[in-house]
């Protein structure tokens, strides 16, 4: 929920990641290796059906290493037929009715996630309920202050008022006392109200969900908070939203004797720092103006509220995107957390629905879901990996590309900038050969912890002890040249890029029979090709549209001439 600054509830938007992920990238299987031990990160699945989410935790989730799924609100919310987003975060009820799945999908989606190793965390909104009457999902009528068998006017805050931006930083008291955005306030001062909410969550609890991240926490004081943890059964791990501004009179500081909180400013400096210059983030921190204690923090690169306010980077930032959540899952700053939600055009758009507003199953491939968290995979195994060592081996080049080691587990380069670099860098790591857990390719690292490394233009190469070994080299026949063909484009959903040429191996100039390359990198995508020696090859890039249609780049053709022997690489960029 937006909390920073009172908006309206058509300013209560959310951007979404978008297609930059294609089949090729989709994460490991179950029949993969189990993720090494250490801290594991999580990922929000925003506004996926509890069915879907069930399947993601088998199938990808539990095998990457994701420690914890968080879901979206689960009661049932003001009904609004799948049209908007927002209306999850309007309570109607405490019951399992909503958009997303019965009581019965919810169990079982639990049971899925905890088979796959998988912790569930709840969004759970505690500050308000709904800003007027209507009829929920489950056919039950309520008013603004009135809500049959759980509240009635005597259970909010009394009189109303209103949150104003000036209160932000003069009045504390009114930013968790009056309404924000028009939604009653719920009075958590009160012991029945207090009881009321523990019990929704001790519910949930009992049907095993692990813990949960807390809406709108900053309009709750902290000694209500307090209060309603104190009642809660066992001992699930809360995540606090609390938002962070220069000058207010809540700050995060104020929550952290609660639960873990949300770091607002981290993502912000990503944005930054990613749209500029990131050799600055070698001192990357809290002395940056981060507001949470690295030990207390949830980070995020986005979320579903910064998305579509442009506070921070969005999958609309495309590569550089990308790179920022592998500098979240390398640098050791808090717990990250991965978002991945549904693509939009509409900033008060709901997610794809049907049946009166239900939720209907992520497609990934459909062009309506993000998926991203499924191209981090690699790194989610990088991060638990390299848990608990110090930064080490830092280089820059003084504007856009950054390499560090992660003690002696793992190492990563970034490259942010428009060239690709080749050069010997530092690594840390025992001599070896390691497989990119960002990417494709290998790194091979000698006695000396020394290793010459290529990265491409806005790409990353991650390499961490313990990972899966390196795909091996392809074979060349007697005569020939494995050639690497590599091209930075950026593509929509569904589409996918292929190399086409004048020679058989390329296929002959037939779409039909081009080459298909690999997202594992994007947004460069590439294939080594056996190709024969001391030739001349004229070639171009495609992209495959989901109806079938060939999109060509520009002319000229593009022409280069193989060695008699070894290897040989293209990198280009789409035209």
């Amino acid at each position: 929920m937006r909390s920073y600054k009172p908006l309206t509830a058509a300013a209560l938007g959310v951007l979404t990641c978008a297609a930059l992920l294609t089949p090729a990238a989709l994460g490991p299987t179950a029949a993969q290796a189990a993720p090494p031990a250490g801290t594991a990160p999580i990922v929000k699945l925003w506004s996926w059906n509890w069915n879907s989410v069930a399947r993601e935790c088998t199938e990808v989730l539990g095998p990457a290493g994701y420690g914890a799924v968080q879901v979206s609100p689960p009661h049932d919310s003001m009904s609004k037929g799948g049209s908007v987003w927002w209306d999850v975060y309007q309570p109607a009820r405490y019951a399992l009715t909503s958009k997303f799945g019965d009581e019965n999908a919810f169990k079982r989606m639990i049971k899925s996630c905890h088979d796959a190793g998988v912790k569930v965390h709840v969004d759970a909104v505690v500050n308000h309920m709904t800003g007027q009457g209507s009829t929920s999902y489950g056919g039950y009528s309520f008013g603004k202050y009135t809500y049959p068998g759980l509240y009635s006017a005597a259970d909010f805050h009394s009189p109303a008022c209103t949150i104003n931006d000036a209160d932000y930083t003069n009045d504390g008291w009114r930013v968790q006392n009056c309404e924000l955005v028009g939604l009653a306030d719920l009075n958590t001062g009160s012991a029945y109200v207090r009881d009321q909410i523990a019990g929704w969550l001790n519910r949930l609890t009992s049907l095993g969900v692990d813990g949960f991240r807390v809406d709108a926490a900053k309009h709750v004081h902290p000694d209500d908070l307090a209060a309603i943890k104190s009642r809660l059964t066992g001992s699930p791990y809360l995540h606090l939203e609390v938002i962070h501004g220069a000058g207010e009179k809540v700050q995060p500081s104020q929550y952290t004797g609660i639960g873990d909180v949300h770091e607002f400013v981290f993502g912000r400096k990503l944005k930054e720092q990613f749209t500029g210059q990131i050799h600055w983030l070698e001192t990357f921190g809290q002395s940056w103006g981060l507001s949470v204690p690295s030990d207390r923090a949830v980070t995020f690169v986005d979320n579903h509220d910064t998305e579509r306010n442009g506070s921070t980077l969005t999958y609309k930032h495309g590569a550089a995107y990308r790179l920022a959540n592998v500098f979240m899952l390398a640098w050791p700053y808090g717990t990250p957390r991965v978002y991945s939600g549904f693509t939009w055009s509409d900033k008060e758009a709901g997610p794809p629905s049907a049946g009166g507003g239900f939720v209907t199953d992520t497609d990934c491939g459909n062009g309506r879901w993000t998926c991203f968290h499924r191209q981090m995979t690699g790194m989610v195994r990088f991060h638990r990996a390299v848990s608990g060592t110090p930064v080490a081996n830092w280089y820059d080049d003084g504007d856009n590309l950054i390499a560090f080691s992660r003690g002696s587990k793992g190492w990563v380069a970034i490259n942010n900038g428009s060239g690709s670099v080749t050069r010997a860098f530092t690594t840390g790591l025992p001599a070896g050969t390691y497989a990119n857990a960002a990417g494709s390719g290998s790194v091979t690292v000698d006695g000396s912890g020394r290793a010459t490394v290529t990265v491409p233009a806005k790409s990353a190469v991650a390499v961490h002890t313990g990972g899966p070994s390196p795909s091996p080299s392809p074979t060349v026949s007697p005569g020939g040249v494995a050639a690497s063909f590599g091209v930075n484009a950026t593509t929509s959903w569904g589409q996918n890029v292929f190399v086409v040429g004048d020679v058989p191996e390329l296929g002959s100039w037939n779409p039909a029979n081009a080459v298909a390359l690999s997202s594992a990198a994007y947004p460069v995508w590439r294939a080594t090709v056996n190709l024969p020696a001391g030739r001349t090859i004229s070639y171009k890039y495609i992209k495959k549209n989901p109806d079938g249609s060939v999109t060509w780049e520009s002319d000229p053709n593009r022409s280069f001439t193989t060695p008699s022997g070894g290897t040989v690489t293209r990198d280009d960029t789409w035209r």
